[in-house]
């Protein structure tokens, strides 16, 4: 008996209930706009076995037909892959992925407003003889911009279904439901050629394009107009870092009344919660410990979500592939090049994901220098220490007139200094250990476009939902047991000073390890507990905080103000900027790096130099 490879027909009768489909193309396609749009919320990240490639999976509801499974592969521009994402999704095509099933269907969404390039893909997945729909991405654009294709004739041309749509504005998203419900034919095929190398790739993608008609559409006036501004060698750089300024100025003033209101719902729910459960260590336990070290950090999420709202409408906007175009400058000079600065742009949400994100990088030494830099960028998880120390310290004042205040201009300065060192580190890695050749940076600048707020506001959700399950689950653990800790020995049955406790003696023993930074025990007990998350921190003085009584009416600003100098709530910030308070960026740093060397190194370097400048910073401004 011959072998039996699967295919649609068999794993369609095998799982009648649901049918998996992916979603394949090349990045900047839009093709997570249109998962976006046809799954809604009904979505999940995880990661594929056995590694650590992100994707996104979620269900498509079908008009009679029920759900469809929908899996967003990482983005490609070929089926030979040359990093670890391209990898993964020829893999998942080819139903070798381990725990993924093959797909039934492939959508394969291109830029219509780029045809010629993108279509060089198509090939190689039609030659994978699964049922695929082209979705032509981006319609409403191509059409605004005086483009044009025949659908029809690209069709013939390719053996396969084509379709205008729209991601965006829910153009051809009937089509789509469609085929997802496998109603759409398939037109008879045709016999695509064998293409080895890239010339002759897209030598084939210009014909079949001429074929059907497609007329290249042009770069809207205003873009070009913005470009020259935007992209100016002088101007360019100095937009971007008023753009910068801008962002954290309207966090800080933008966020306070949201934080506001966030804070008195979190004191009313601890004050209903001390009147509810009778006194005792249970009623301790939940209102001094848990929401004690939980509410001190919800209280930032306005903050936080301020901040990806910004990202994300920079990001949809087209401004940031300029950015990065900017950024290529400065990579340049100390010997990365402009694929390391995507990795470094989104470490200023989670190291996590940009040291994933540096797979897309082909030179190793580059990735390598690239993931032992990225946790100098500042992560979303330092910006509830930063506002927390900054607001109790630094008063409010403007700083450049009414455009920047001093509280934003400290933040900005943190940003600042974290970047400046992984430049110096970068620059010290590159030209020695890590020294490498520069390899050229290609970036398919996309026009300027409004974002959608579907697509700002899924991202915003995910976000949220992201920082909460932090702070239901990390943040949550890690305050019961500082709780209980901070409660045991019992003297005569009651809790001890907090001095005296477990977690006491733990800070007291690494007090004079500290001390010239400017740290007391108390702080100690929050540089151990947020190498869990670095927010933890600010979880553990609340909960350590909410358990002495004279401290309960101060409020926690005020109780650091009693600890903390001023040289030392500044080597405090210092300290968070430098050093690597994270555990799970360095788990991921040992997967991605294949062992403990590079680990060891980053930890202990990014260490010895948090608390060397923070002991400058010290003697400085005390």
């Amino acid at each position: 008996m011959s072998d039996c490879h699967a295919c649609s027909d068999c794993h369609v009768a095998a799982n009648p209930p649901h049918r998996l489909v992916a979603l394949v193309g090349p990045p900047n396609s839009g093709k997570t706009t249109l998962f976006n749009r046809l799954t809604g919320l009904r979505q999940k990240v995880a990661n594929f076995p056995g590694v650590t490639v992100e994707h996104h999976v979620g269900k498509a509801q079908i008009p009679g037909r029920g759900d469809v499974d929908l899996i967003d592969l990482p983005g490609i521009y070929s089926l030979q892959p040359r990093s670890d994402d391209e990898r993964v999704t020829r893999d998942a095509l080819t139903g070798k992925m381990t725990g993924i099933a093959r797909p039934d269907a492939v959508l394969l969404v291109l830029d219509s407003t780029n045809l010629a390039r993108h279509l060089t893909l198509a090939a190689s997945i039609l030659s994978l003889g699964l049922p695929t729909l082209i979705v032509l991405n981006m319609a409403d654009d191509l059409h605004e911009r005086g483009g044009s294709v025949d659908p029809d004739a690209l069709a013939r041309q390719l053996g396969a279904p084509v379709i205008l749509a729209s991601g965006a504005s829910g153009e051809g998203i009937e089509s789509i439901q469609t085929f997802l419900a496998g109603g759409i034919g398939l037109p008879s095929p045709v016999q695509l050629p064998v293409l080895q190398d890239v010339p002759a790739c897209r030598q084939w993608a210009r014909e079949v394009s001429h074929e059907a008609s497609y007329a290249h559409p042009t770069a809207p006036l205003w873009t070009q107009r913005l470009d020259r501004v935007f992209l100016h060698p002088l101007w360019g750089p100095v937009i971007f870092i008023i753009v910068v300024g801008a962002v954290f100025q309207t966090i800080f003033t933008g966020a306070r009344p949201l934080m506001a209101g966030v804070e008195s719902l979190v004191a009313y729910t601890s004050q209903f919660l001390n009147s509810i459960l009778p006194a005792g260590p249970v009623r301790s336990l939940i209102v001094d410990g848990a929401w004690s070290g939980v509410g001190a950090v919800i209280i930032f999420l306005p903050q936080i979500l301020l901040l990806f709202l910004f990202i994300s409408l920079l990001e949809d906007t087209g401004y940031l592939a300029r950015a990065a175009l900017i950024a290529d400058r400065t990579m340049a000079r100390v010997g990365l090049q402009g694929k390391s600065f995507i990795p470094l742009l989104s470490a200023y949400a989670c190291a996590v994901p940009a040291i994933l994100a540096t797979r897309t990088i082909e030179n190793k030494r580059d990735r390598i220098a690239t993931i032992l830099i990225a946790p100098f960028m500042t992560c979303s998880a330092r910006l509830p220490v930063y506002t927390l120390i900054i607001a109790a310290f630094i008063p409010e004042r403007p700083f450049i007139g009414p455009f920047l205040g001093t509280r934003a201009a400290a933040i900005l300065s943190l940003y600042v200094l974290g970047f400046a060192a992984a430049v110096f580190t970068a620059k010290a890695l590159k030209s020695s250990v890590l020294k490498s050749e520069r390899s050229a940076f290609v970036l398919e600048m996309p026009p300027y476009r409004t974002p959608t707020l579907s697509s700002v506001g899924l991202r915003l959700l995910d976000r949220a939902g992201a920082f909460l399950k932090r702070a239901g689950t990390v943040i949550l653990g890690v305050s019961i047991v500082l709780w209980i800790l901070s409660s045991v020995p019992t003297v005569n049955g009651q809790a001890p000073p907090i001095e005296q406790s477990i977690a006491g003696t733990l800070g007291r023993a690494i007090e004079p390890l500290i001390r010239p930074l400017g740290f007391n025990w108390k702080i100690g007990i929050g540089l151990i507990t947020s190498l869990a998350a670095r927010e933890v921190i600010v979880g553990t003085l609340g909960t350590i905080y909410g358990m002495e009584p004279e401290s309960d009416a101060a409020g926690l600003r005020a109780a650091l103000q009693h600890d903390l100098t001023f040289g030392g709530a500044v080597a405090l910030l210092v300290f968070f900027a430098f050093a690597m308070q994270c555990m799970s960026t360095l788990a991921v740093v040992r997967r991605e790096t294949g062992g403990w060397k590079w680990p060891v190194i980053q930890f202990t370097y990014m260490g010895a130099l948090a608390y060397i400048c923070a002991y400058i910073a010290n003697r400085i401004f005390s």
